[in-house]
């Protein structure tokens, strides 16, 4: 079966959306959906309809045609079957089958299309495998979301800090007998009392200014600018609020880890003008008492080059990857090179890699219920006693070439019974009381530390702690599969290129 092209279509021949697995131009595919509907006779039932040089294959829906587009040689009876798959695959993704609807979600059926076909060439997935291949979550959100969340905990420890020193100030000062300092530089003195609590509220707030010198008290006449020492209080009860809403005041060197957090996720500062991004993605399932239930991993090697005269280029890659994943090269790619010495090259070797462009030049894919691939296993252990129950849980790094950084194990809690009692605990923890979460944070795991454990006690049944969810982000990838070396198609000359890799966790529960 050799398909060249897929394509919705009206019943004049119009192309709504159109995929093609070899190359071919836009005149051409326009011109083969044009004479499609000449090409059928009235009155008559058709599956199939054939021209000199190419059959089509197609399937009415409503008001459009499904069509395939093969060889004369391609098996009728795969491009049934095949067919049947493509119809299938654009109901779940268009509510109704019209052509407004269809150009709506036209790139939701081009990356579905890819996952049936690719190279031209039928691929093994049925329609519950292309959902799950779809469905991908954006990594440069998750990264700004991560961001966005260790800037707001750096804020309020700031939050925290300045109204700490507020506190000081105000206490030095009634314990010398003077009277508590004010804020100058506001235009004027007088300042009454909400305006005063706006002040203290914008002081603690606008970290990112700078810090006003206090000014001296006027030695005559009554000033309300003096009742914000007498205000004092205001700044207790901002700091209770905060405790009241689930922010536990937890020991200082937590800022240097989301500092640290901030520097895992910004891009390398030297990046070549030839870069590679190497990305992977990790969704697990095990069961509490055990065994794992499905673990699926996802990478890609992205190619971005600056700079046009490196634009004819092949990659060297290197796998030791002994997990049996899955290698998919992108259609423009030599595949016969890359098989028989792992370059990755394009099919032409004249042409160029685009510039100023992520291109997805190699994809892998790995799907296992072996229990031995579990990069992190976690071991939730509750057991009942007299006042609730008695939490243990342990992880253990399996995979001791890994280094995890940020890792975040959430725990759920039951509603209504207070905070747990923590007891011993390698690391650190934050309880949301909003959320009813405990989340134990970790800032490293490696082969150095590579198991720990957490006790705590809270009233519950042992199923109010499930589902456990991990989240973590990794510099090191899971399938050890590496761009080595970079050279020119003309003379093999090397050429000097950086890489970015990440491994970050799409799902990752203990059921």
């Amino acid at each position: 079966m050799v398909l060249l092209a897929a394509a919705v279509c009206t019943k004049a021949g119009k192309a709504i959306v159109s995929r093609q697995f070899v190359e071919m131009t836009r005149t051409r595919i326009e011109g083969l959906l044009a004479a499609f509907p000449k090409l059928m006779n009235t009155g008559k039932q058709h599956t199939f309809v054939e021209t000199e040089s190419v059959r089509y294959v197609y399937q009415p829906m409503e008001k459009l045609y499904m069509v395939l587009i093969t060889t004369k040689n391609s098996n009728i009876l795969e491009d049934l079957e095949t067919l049947r798959l493509f119809s299938r695959v654009i109901p779940e993704y268009c509510r109704a089958l019209e052509e407004n609807e269809i150009s709506e979600h036209c790139f939701d059926l081009i990356f579905a299309f890819d996952e049936i076909v690719a190279l031209g060439y039928r691929e093994n997935v049925n329609l519950a495998q292309i959902r799950t291949f779809t469905e991908m979550d954006s990594h440069e959100e998750k990264v700004f979301r991560a961001v966005r969340e260790t800037q707001e905990r750096e804020a309020k420890a700031e939050m925290r800090r300045k109204a700490k020193e507020l506190q000081q100030a105000r206490r030095d000062a009634e314990r010398q007998g003077k009277k508590a300092p004010g804020f100058g530089g506001f235009g004027s003195s007088a300042v009454s009392g909400g305006s005063t609590a706006a002040m203290i509220t914008e002081t603690i707030i606008e970290t990112d200014k700078p810090k006003v010198a206090p000014a001296p008290a006027r030695p005559s006449g009554p000033s309300k600018a003096l009742k914000l020492g007498a205000k004092g209080k205001e700044v207790d009860n901002f700091v209770d609020k905060l405790k009241s809403e689930g922010e536990t005041i937890m020991s200082s060197n937590i800022g240097k880890r989301t500092s640290e957090a901030t520097k895992v996720h910004a891009p390398p500062i030297n990046m070549e003008s030839v870069h590679m991004k190497i990305e992977e993605k990790i969704t697990l399932t095990c069961g509490r008492d055990g065994g794992l239930q499905n673990m699926e991993l996802h990478g890609m090697i992205m190619l971005r080059i600056s700079d046009d005269k490196f634009g004819r280029i092949r990659l060297h890659v290197e796998n030791e990857d002994k997990k049996g994943v899955q290698l998919q090269t992108h259609p423009n790619v030599d595949k016969k090179l890359f098989t028989s010495e792992s370059l990755i090259g394009l099919k032409n070797p004249e042409k160029s890699f685009p510039v100023n462009s992520d291109v997805g030049v190699l994809k892998w894919r790995l799907q296992t219920t072996e229990e031995s691939f579990i990069p992190l296993t976690i071991n939730c252990w509750p057991s009942e006693s007299g006042n609730g129950c008695d939490v243990n849980i342990e992880y253990e790094l399996q995979e001791d070439n890994l280094e995890l950084n940020d890792v975040v194990i959430t725990i759920p809690l039951p509603s209504g019974v207070g905070a747990p009692v923590i007891g011993e605990i390698d690391g650190e923890y934050r309880h949301d009381s909003r959320r009813n979460t405990l989340e134990w944070c970790l800032p490293v795991i490696d082969a150095k530390n590579k198991s720990g454990s957490l006790e705590f006690s809270i009233a519950g049944q042992p199923n109010d702690f499930f589902p456990v969810q991990v989240s973590f982000i990794s510099k090191k990838n899971y399938c050890n599969i590496q761009v080595t070396k970079v050279t020119q198609v003309d003379g093999n000359s090397p050429v000097r290129f950086s890489t970015e890799t990440t491994f970050l966790v799409d799902k990752y529960e203990i059921l």
